[in-house]
């Protein structure tokens, strides 16, 4: 496992412990983050994100979806079977799981919707007005714009 120290960037910069916990998290060999169940992530539009989890044998009930402190955390819990049926074998999957997803700053969950065995949560990145590119006009002033007015009419 490879292992970077960040002690120089955080000696450097303020406000950036963030991206070091990011980088040291996605370059270490996570254990932890099992593949089941199976997801994709996809972009819908410019701004706009959907994250699609296969969840079979779950049912709306079981499923829960919340967003702590930048991250999304699915979680299911699959209730014990009331009336008492038994399987050999099991080839449907409904062991418990929690999956998390670190969210960037101004990313807001929109909605979430169960249908044919797939959880859909639709997710959205909102950036205030103060953080979009504006375009700044630019004025001409009085005495540059005399000056070259003048010099145009002595070389005429």
């Amino acid at each position: 496992m490879r292992r970077f120290d960040f002690a120089p960037l955080n000696r450097a910069t303020i406000g950036f412990d963030q991206i070091a916990d990011l980088m040291d998290r996605a370059l270490s060999n996570d254990v932890g983050q099992p593949s089941y169940p199976p997801y994709n992530i996809e972009k819908t539009a410019a701004d706009s994100y959907r994250i699609s989890i296969a969840v079979a044998g779950f049912g709306e009930d079981d499923l829960a979806v919340e967003v702590k402190e930048n991250a999304l955390v699915v979680s299911a819990r699959k209730g014990e079977d009331e009336d008492g049926r038994s399987f050999w074998p099991r080839g449907l999957a409904t062991r418990a799981f929690e999956r998390r997803y670190t969210l960037a700053d101004h990313v807001r969950v929109t909605g979430a919707s169960h249908a044919d065995g797939m959880l859909h949560i639709d997710l959205h990145r909102e950036v205030p007005e103060a953080l979009k590119p504006r375009r700044i006009e630019i004025t001409s002033t009085g005495p540059k714009q005399t000056a070259i007015e003048a010099e145009a009419q002595t070389v005429n």
